[in-house]
C-alpha cells in the first residue's frame, strides 16, 4: 500500500457479503483507506445459490470477483485471509499468517449451519451457504440419479431417488421446488432405466408452516404450489437422527439419497474474537448505532449482529437487512471522518419478502401488497436479476432463465469432481 494510504484512517471491514461490499462500496468517497478482507475473492448473491445446487445456473453467474467489484474505488484495498481473531486493545484483526490494524472495524462475517447441537448431522446433511457447498449438493443428486440408473436392487434404488430438505424456509422451500422441476421436468427423458419423474422430494418442517416469516395465506399458498409440483410437506416433524442412509422422524424412518440442511444457522465466530454478549443464536448484541457495547470504533452488521426492530423482533437474516446496515454504518463512519453529528440510531425499512416455487409460481408479501401465482413469479425474477452484481451476471441469468423456461432444459447439469463420493 502506498505511504499516502498508511497515513489515512485505517477502516477494516471483515467479510464481502451483502453487508460488508455494500459498507465498502458507501464508503467509496471517504477520506479514509478502505480495506477489505474475506477468505474467499468472490462476492456471492447467495439467494440464487440453491439453484447452483439444483443445476438451474452456474457458479459464475451469481458470483463476481472483489477485486473486480471494487476494481474502480481508489481507496480500498483487498486481502484474501482467513481471520482467527480480532484483539481490540491493539487495534488489529489477527490473519493466519499477518495482523491487519484498524482504526475503525466493520465485522460482517455472516452466518454458518445450525444442527442444533448435532453437529456430526452436517456429514450427512449439507447446507448451502458458499459456492463450495451448492456444487457438493449438485454432485450429490446428480450422482445419486446415475446410480439409481445402474442399481438392480428396486428399494435401493427407491432410497437414491428420494430427496430430502430439512426446513420449510424460503431456502427449503425454493430448493425443494427446483428439485422437483429439476427431476420430473428437466431430466424427465435423460434416463433409460428410471423415470425421474417417480423421485420423491420432501420438505420437512417442525413448525406448523412452511415461509413461517410470510403471511399465513401465502405460506398455505406456497404449500399447495409444493404439493401440485410433487413435493411431500411434512410439518410438525422435528428430524431427530441424521445418517448416510436417511433420516428419523421422530420413530420414523425415512430412507433418502440426499439431504439437504436448511432448518437454522449460526453467527460467524465474531461474538468469540470478539469476547462479546451473544443470543442463542451467537449474534453480537450491538447498540442502536450498531457499534459493539464499550467499543464505539468497532461496528457489526449482518447476520453476525442481533439487532431488534422498534416492535423489539429480532430482525430477520437477510440480504436487505444486511445491506442497510452497511450503507448506515458507511454513513455513521462519514459523519465521524468530517466531525459532524452521526445520523440517528439504526432503523430498518421493511420491504417485504419474496420466494419461489419452481416453474411459473411464486409468493410476493409487500406487506401494502400481496401476490402469488405467475405474477408473484415475474416479480420475484425481475427483482432478482436487478440485485445481482454486474451486468454480465444480470444479462446471463436473465437469458438462461428465459432458456429454460422456453425448452425446460437446465444447461449446468455437471458432476465435476473427479471422485463424485467427495
Amino acid at each position: 500500500m502506498a505511504d499516502s494510504a498508511q497515513a489515512l484512517p485505517r477502516i477494516v471491514i471483515i467479510g464481502a457479503g451483502f453487508g460488508g461490499l455494500w459498507a465498502a462500496s458507501a464508503l467509496a468517497r471517504a477520506p479514509a483507506q478502505v480495506t477489505v478482507i474475506d477468505e474467499r475473492n468472490y462476492h456471492l448473491f447467495q439467494p440464487l445459490l440453491y439453484q447452483v445446487a439444483t443445476a438451474g445456473l452456474s457458479p459464475a453467474d451469481i458470483a463476481a470477483p472483489i477485486r473486480g467489484i471494487l476494481s474502480r474505488q481508489r481507496n480500498a484495498y483487498v486481502i484474501l485471509g482467513h481471520v482467527v481473531g480480532i484483539d481490540k486493545a491493539r487495534r488489529v484483526v489477527g490473519l493466519r499468517d499477518r495482523e491487519v490494524p484498524y482504526d475503525w472495524l466493520i465485522v460482517a462475517t455472516g452466518a454458518r449451519h445450525a444442527y442444533f447441537g448435532h453437529e456430526e448431522w452436517a456429514a450427512f446433511a449439507p447446507g448451502l451457504k458458499n459456492i463450495d457447498d451448492a456444487t457438493r449438493l449438485r454432485r450429490k443428486i446428480l450422482t445419486a440419479l446415475e446410480r439409481a440408473e445402474q442399481e438392480p436392487d428396486s428399494r435401493e434404488r427407491q432410497r437414491l431417488m428420494t430427496f430430502v430438505v430439512v426446513g420449510g424456509g424460503a431456502t427449503g422451500v425454493e430448493t425443494a421446488g427446483a428439485i422437483a422441476e429439476l427431476v420430473k421436468v428437466a431430466l424427465a427423458r435423460d434416463f433409460r432405466v428410471i423415470n425421474p419423474a417417480m423421485s420423491r422430494i420432501i420438505l420437512i418442517e417442525a413448525g406448523p408452516r412452511v415461509l413461517p416469516s410470510f403471511a399465513a395465506s401465502l405460506s398455505a399458498a406456497a404449500q399447495r404450489a409444493l404439493e401440485k409440483h410433487g413435493v411431500e410437506v411434512r410439518l410438525g416433524q422435528p428430524v431427530t437422527r441424521c445418517d448416510e442412509a436417511g433420516v428419523m422422524l421422530g420413530e420414523e424412518r425415512v430412507a433418502c439419497g440426499v439431504t439437504i440442511w436448511a432448518a437454522g444457522v449460526m453467527a460467524s465466530p465474531a461474538a468469540q474474537w470478539l469476547e462479546a454478549e451473544q443470543d442463542r443464536a451467537g449474534r453480537v448484541l450491538v447498540d442502536r448505532n450498531l457499534t459493539l457495547p464499550g467499543h464505539p470504533e468497532i461496528f457489526v452488521i449482518g447476520d453476525t449482529a442481533s439487532v431488534r426492530d422498534e416492535a423489539g423482533k429480532p430482525l430477520p437474516g437477510v440480504a436487505t437487512v444486511a445491506k442497510q446496515e452497511g450503507k448506515y454504518v458507511a454513513r455513521v463512519l462519514l459523519a465521524r471522518l468530517a466531525r459532524k453529528p452521526e445520523p440517528p440510531p439504526f432503523r430498518y425499512r421493511d420491504y417485504g419478502e419474496l420466494a419461489t416455487v419452481g416453474r411459473n409460481f411464486a409468493v410476493v408479501d409487500f406487506h401494502w401488497l400481496r401476490l402469488t401465482g405467475r405474477l408473484a413469479w415475474f416479480v420475484w425474477s425481475v427483482a432478482h436479476i436487478y440485485f445481482l452484481i454486474g451486468f454480465r451476471n444480470r444479462l446471463v441469468v436473465a437469458m438462461d432463465w428465459i432458456w429454460a423456461y422456453l425448452t425446460f432444459q437446465r444447461g449446468a447439469r455437471l458432476i465435476t469432481a473427479s471422485n463424485p463420493d467427495e
